[in-house]
């Protein structure tokens, strides 16, 4: 790996003294090596997997920024999965400006972005052998049930386990509104984020049984993206640390799939003056293309990576360049966020 490494730095070394966009021929560089076989073709591959609630805010593209730089410094692919699998909270015409945002920042995904609700049909299909199987069972508790039986857990409510023996049945019980649990039976999961370090969870006291497949007939979003990231065939997933409590139902729910699961990174999220992680429902303001230049590096410096001042000069391929010789994931901030500055 040395000479890759070797080829990567004199490509951006180059560039310091060349007008021409050596972040495109350092992007064409990993695809030769990768032809030539000097990396394996499938070593790392990552993802970016926003949902189309609104325009992408600073927030996501920090989080988009972590996973392409992740990828890439491991040699690796990267690719972008549009999660809309909630259709009251898509806002028509988020799923064109996210994508287009990301153009403007010059991201380069390796595949056509994906569209999770196109494998809505197989995910129901997971859920039911898992229900088929005895490993999930059909549930009628509603939200305000659950609120008067259940403590809170990490993750939320903690489900009693009130259905888990009913052997509930659509027909026989006249109820159409039933959900799809997933039995946590005694399950303890440790695993080793690669910012947060070691992670501890016991499945049946900090969460219960979840919910996989969903009362109104669509799929969780923990069962959309485990199964998801197995069949897409991601080697590590990276995103906000607000997912990192869930992460556990992810390890759990690929093991009962008979698969192991991808590797965590998390990473702070990045929040407003009142504390709350930058939204559409906090009101993020939406990202603007004239100030690309200016979010690149400041998303790079709250990722613990100060570039060079004399980039915040030059065209944005130049700390494209930098950014990818340069990134280490020690750097990042082992904190929970990081205050978003207008």
């Amino acid at each position: 790996m040395k000479h890759v490494l070797l080829a990567l730095k004199l490509a951006y070394a180059d560039c310091k003294n060349s007008q021409r966009p050596n972040y495109v021929s350092i992007t064409k560089l990993y695809k030769r090596l990768r032809k030539n076989k000097f990396i394996y073709k499938y070593s790392y591959r990552g993802r970016f997997a926003p949902s189309p609630t609104g325009p992408l805010h600073y927030g996501s593209l920090v989080a988009a920024l972590a996973s392409y730089l992740q990828a890439r410094s491991h040699y690796g692919e990267w690719f972008v999965r549009i999660e809309n699998i909630d259709p009251p909270r898509e806002v028509k015409g988020a799923i064109n400006s996210i994508l287009q945002t990301l153009i403007d920042f010059d991201f380069r995904w390796d595949a056509k972005p994906i569209l999770q609700s196109h494998r809505i049909p197989f995910h129901r299909h997971v859920a039911c052998k898992l229900l088929q199987n005895g490993n999930a069972y059909l549930c009628k508790c509603s939200r305000k049930d659950l609120a008067k039986l259940s403590k809170t857990g990490p993750m939320g409510l903690v489900y009693p386990g009130t259905c888990s023996e009913k052997n509930l049945n659509r027909i026989e019980s006249n109820h159409n509104n039933l959900s799809i649990r997933l039995r946590t039976n005694n399950a303890v999961f440790s695993y080793t984020d690669e910012v947060y370090g070691l992670q501890n969870c016991d499945l049946k006291n900090e969460s219960g049984d979840y919910i996989i497949y969903r009362a109104d007939e669509l799929p969780s979003y923990i069962l959309a993206t485990s199964v998801d990231d197995l069949y897409e065939g991601y080697t590590q997933v990276v995103r906000g640390n607000d997912l990192l409590s869930i992460t556990p139902r992810q390890l759990h729910l690929s093991a009962q799939l008979n698969q192991s699961a991808p590797s965590f990174m998390h990473i702070p999220v990045i929040v407003n003056d009142s504390g709350e992680k930058l939204s559409k429902q906090t009101h993020a303001p939406k990202i603007k293309k004239h100030h690309v230049r200016e979010l690149l590096n400041r998303a790079l410096a709250d990722l613990g990576h100060e570039p060079p001042k004399s980039l915040r000069w030059r065209p944005v391929w130049a700390t494209w360049s930098w950014a990818i010789c340069n990134w280490n994931s020690d750097f990042v901030p082992r904190v929970e966020s990081i205050k978003y500055q207008e």
